[in-house]
Parts: C-alpha cells; structure tokens; sequence
C-alpha cells in the first residue's frame, strides 16, 4: 500500500522530535536525581543530628575571640582595588587565547590584530589611570 505524502513526512519528524526530548529526559532526569540525593543528605543530617541549644552556643563566635562592641569592622578598600585589577587582567588573559586562534585562521590577520590592540589600548589606558590615581603604590 503506497504512503501519502503526509505520512511520509509525519513518520520521520515525530522519530526525530522523540529523540530530541528524549536527551532533555535525561538530563532532566539526572537533575532530578542530583536534587533528591541532595534533599535526603539533610534530611538525615537533621534526622541523626543532636540538637540540644544552650546560651552558649547561641552567641557568635568567630576565631575563638569573644564576641564584644559591634558587628561591624573597617576594612581596608586598597585590598578589592587589588583584587579588581587581578580579575580585569585574569579576563584580558581569557580574550588572547580565542583571539591567536583567531587570528591564526587565513583571513582574518589584519581585523584581528586590530581589534586586539585596541582591546589592548583600553586595558593600558585603565593601568595608566589605575598608577596615576596612586592605586599600584603599596602602603
């Protein structure tokens, strides 16, 4: 018995949609199975735990100094100065290896080589406003 044209086309799309979800079942699947093994880890955590509170173990305690005054504490900003600067050349290191790729590829040399280096021009532009505001001296 010969198909119809709208078989023919039905039969082959419904097997690939089949397939295309059935990937997302399983990755579903696995997330369900990673959040349930998570929620039963607490579970027995709170289950098997003692739990007796007393004032002393209601107070904050950090580094077995006595908790006295205030919360809150002055922290020097210089240290996140630092750190911000790091995470700015971290990413810089994280664009040249994509861009010698890049720029390796026939074609692309002279729009690459370009690009980097005004990618490069405002990386410099940013240290050279960093030393000028005195942020590289350590104190």
């Amino acid at each position: 018995m010969p198909q119809t044209s709208h078989e023919t086309l039905t039969g082959p799309t419904v097997v690939i949609a089949s397939d295309y979800f059935d990937s997302y079942a399983v990755v579903g699947l696995l997330a369900a199975v990673g959040v349930l093994f998570v929620a039963v880890a607490f579970g027995a955590g709170r289950l098997l735990r003692p739990v007796v509170p007393t004032p002393e173990k209601l107070l904050t305690y950090e580094c077995g100094v006595d908790p006295v005054g205030e919360g809150w504490a002055h922290t020097q900003v210089r240290y996140y100065v630092y750190a911000f600067l790091y995470v700015i050349f971290a990413v810089d290191s994280i664009f040249l290896f994509p861009w010698a790729t890049v720029f390796a590829a026939p074609g692309y040399g002279a729009t690459t080589l370009v690009e980097m280096f005004l990618f490069l021009g405002f990386l410099a532009v940013g240290l050279l406003y960093a030393y000028k505001k005195g942020v590289l001296a350590w104190t």
